[in-house]
Order: structure tokens, then C-alpha cells, then sequence
């Protein structure tokens, strides 16, 4: 898992998403606060341009096509009050014309659809780190209640008492602290931790959470929880 990235003032990331469809807007709404980013969007060219003069966005997801103005236009007036802002431009066309068109306009970047979310969060990403709008600003260290990770030490305490864990158990509780509240299938754990299918052994999720149970919660008000038929969530212990 990737670390959580803020503004070198310590408040998230601004991203603007640019979009006429409702649910492509969303999705990407979605995708991007998941990532813990403060994320506005616009429908037209008139309100994205109001919208990056009022929010100041880090980055900003334009999409080329939209209904009153292009999205090349929309570039070009933001580009007179933020001319460094990263921009990926996102559309559904695909001519090497129109990504020439879009990149020499001043785009830092061109996604075509149907595209991924986690492309399009790894663009913002580096893109991000690129700017230098984020300089000291990554945080490495996990905070859930009393309950912290290190990412770069790998370090793992719980009021203090330091816990040691396997190279697995370590990830599996990276991506539940990376996930707070939020409950997460098998499906998923096997996804991100594993990254692949195991198809009828499943059973590995049940196996590694009573590990980490019994190294986290042992002792203690317990923090990780399942969800019967839909997963497991870690919150903090009340």
C-alpha cells in the first residue's frame, strides 16, 4: 500500500475533478477521498474554472469534452491564475492527435476511457510528489486509536507495548489501518495483501486475522472486528 500523502502544511490534498457524467464524477469522487484527498467537482467549463479559482486545487482531472466549453479552454484559463497546477486530462478519445492536442496545451497527462482508478490515483500521485506542493509532507507512521504502525520502520506498537509481527502479518494489519472503519472482504484482503486470486483458500484471511488477533488484541479491548458474510473492519478499541 502506497503512504497517505498531504500538503506540506499537513491538510489534505485538493484535487478538482472535472466531469458531465454524474457517475464518472463520483466514482473518481470516491476513489480519490478514499485516498483521504479534499475533492470538489465541476460539470461544465464555467464552473471548473470558478471552482479551481475559489479551491486552490493541488491537482486537477479535467475531462476534454464538456458541454458549454473543452476542456482545453477550461486549461487555458486556469492556467493564466495557477500555471503549475498538475492537470490529467480524461476522455474518451483516443487519436494520437487528441493526447498531442491535450499535452501541448499544457496537460501534464492524458487517461483515456474506459479507464482504471488506480491508474488514475497513481497519475495524481506522482504528478503530486512531482509539483513539489507536497514537499515534507508524507506521513510513513499509521495511527488507529492506541494503536500505531511505522511503514518505513515497520515498527508496530498498542499503548506502547511493542508488537512483533511477520512480513504478512504486517501487511495485512498495514492495510486494515489504511482502512479504518471500513469493512473488507476476503475478496479484497486476498487482492491487496496477496495480490492474487487464491481462489478456494480463503481460508488464509481467517488464518492471518486470528494471528493478528492474537499479537493486537490479546489482553486488550479488541480492535478488530468481522462482519459475518461480509468481512472484517479494525476500529479503534472503546
Amino acid at each position: 500500500m502506497s503512504p497517505a500523502l498531504s500538503r506540506a502544511d499537513g491538510s489534505p490534498v485538493r484535487v478538482l475533478v472535472v466531469d458531465d457524467e454524474a457517475n464518472i464524477a463520483e466514482l473518481l469522487q470516491m476513489a480519490l477521498r478514499f485516498e483521504g484527498w479534499d475533492v470538489t467537482t465541476a460539470a461544465n467549463g464555467r464552473s471548473a474554472v470558478q471552482a479551481a479559482r475559489d479551491s486552490r486545487p493541488d491537482a486537477i482531472v479535467l475531462d476534454v469534452m464538456l458541454p458549454d466549453f473543452d476542456g482545453l479552454e477550461v486549461l487555458r484559463r486556469i492556467r493564466a491564475f495557477a500555471p503549475d497546477v498538475p492537470v490529467v486530462f480524461l476522455t474518451a478519445r483516443d487519436a494520437v492527435e487528441d493526447r498531442v492536442r491535450g499535452l501541448t496545451a499544457g496537460g501534464d497527462d492524458y487517461v483515456t476511457k474506459p479507464f482504471s482508478l488506480e491508474e488514475v490515483v497513481a497519475r495524481l500521485r506522482g504528478h503530486l510528489r512531482r509539483s513539489g506542493a507536497l514537499e515534507h509532507q508524507e506521513s510513513h507512521v499509521l495511527t488507529v486509536g492506541d494503536l500505531t504502525l511505522d511503514e518505513d520502520s515497520h515498527d508496530v506498537f498498542r499503548s506502547g507495548d511493542e508488537i512483533a509481527l511477520t512480513a504478512t502479518e504486517f501487511e495485512l494489519l498495514r492495510y486494515l489501518m489504511r482502512n479504518p472503519k471500513r469493512v473488507l472482504s476476503k475478496a479484497q484482503i486476498l487482492d491487496r495483501v496477496w495480490n492474487y486470486d487464491f481462489g478456494g483458500q480463503a481460508n488464509v484471511v481467517e488464518l492471518y486475522i486470528s494471528y493478528l488477533r492474537k499479537k493486537i488484541d490479546a489482553g486488550r479491548t479488541p480492535m478488530i472486528h468481522t462482519k459475518r458474510g461480509a468481512g472484517y473492519v479494525l476500529k479503534p478499541g472503546s
